[in-house]
């Protein structure tokens, strides 16, 4: 992989883990979260794990839109 590419995707999963933490709002952790699997594919392919790349990419924005249905929930 390119140095540079490497540096760009190393960027995300560390921006997307600090927004994480830093976060206070569940949506926003959410977000931060997505962010993370976008950084973290690439290297999943790199490495040549091509279906644990495409699960991940199946898996992670689905398992966002229930946590997010699911933060949204109203409790009566």
């Amino acid at each position: 992989m390119n140095v540079f590419l490497a540096a760009v995707f190393a960027f995300l999963a560390a921006a997307g883990t600090f927004g994480t933490v830093i976060e206070k709002d569940p949506f926003a952790k959410l977000i931060s979260l997505s962010i993370i699997a976008g950084g973290a594919i690439p290297f999943i392919v790199d490495r040549g794990y091509l279906d644990v790349a495409i699960a991940v990419a199946v898996i992670a924005p689905l398992s966002t839109l229930f946590l997010l249905f699911a933060c949204r929930r109203e409790h009566p």
